[in-house]
């Protein structure tokens, strides 16, 4: 029962993304091409969200489900990994119009060859996960 309310805010978001088109091919190659603001504004929303909800949970200390405080500890940057994994996320995004966060929506909304992307980005987890131990972090 706990976890209902999860589930119930997990669906409500994959609606979200539904109705927004953030799961479109054609939005998100327009953004590619740079012929449109709708992902970019909808991108720049999210930072802005994001900023202040972890502003707000810095000022305010609220606990996380299991009751421990919520700690936020800076990674380092690391130009081979960060760039090269960002180039190869942006590459699976661009090729398969799915960003990882909306795979599911996209099969909840009925588009099944989503799966090979959903395959591919557990395989690529996978990998990494195999490969972690010798790469440079």
């Amino acid at each position: 029962m706990k976890l209902l309310k999860f589930f119930l805010i997990g669906l409500y978001f994959g609606i979200v993304l539904i109705k927004s088109e953030v799961i479109s091919w054609f939005r998100i190659q327009e953004m590619f091409h740079f012929q449109a603001f709708h992902m970019y504004g909808i991108l720049g929303s999210a930072v802005l969200i994001g900023a202040v909800s972890v502003a707000l949970i810095r000022k305010f200390g609220p606990k996380e489900v299991g009751g421990a405080p919520i700690n936020y500890t800076g990674k380092p940057f690391n130009k081979i990994g960060n760039i090269t994994g960002g180039t190869i996320f942006g590459l699976g995004w661009a090729l398969t119009g799915a960003c990882p966060g909306p795979l599911y929506a996209l099969l909840g909304a009925g588009y099944a060859s989503v799966i090979v992307a959903i395959i591919s980005a557990l395989l690529g987890a996978l990998t990494y996960g195999y490969l972690r131990p010798r790469l440079p972090h």
